[in-house]
């Protein structure tokens, strides 16, 4: 998936195909991704807070 952000080594980016879940976004670095979840226009929490390793 093309990333819609990038900071550093952090690369930001989403599937169109999720369905009905709530908006989000992936954030992948160097050492694993976590998934952002917002509802609002602000951030609700973290999902997976601890990053997982690829």
């Amino acid at each position: 998936m093309p990333p819609v952000l990038r900071i550093g080594c952090h690369r930001f980016h989403f599937y169109s195909n999720e369905g009905i879940e709530p908006a989000h976004v992936h954030v992948r670095s160097p050492n694993g991704e976590c998934r952002l979840v917002f509802q609002n226009q602000s951030l609700l929490r973290e999902k997976s807070h601890e990053y997982h390793r690829r």
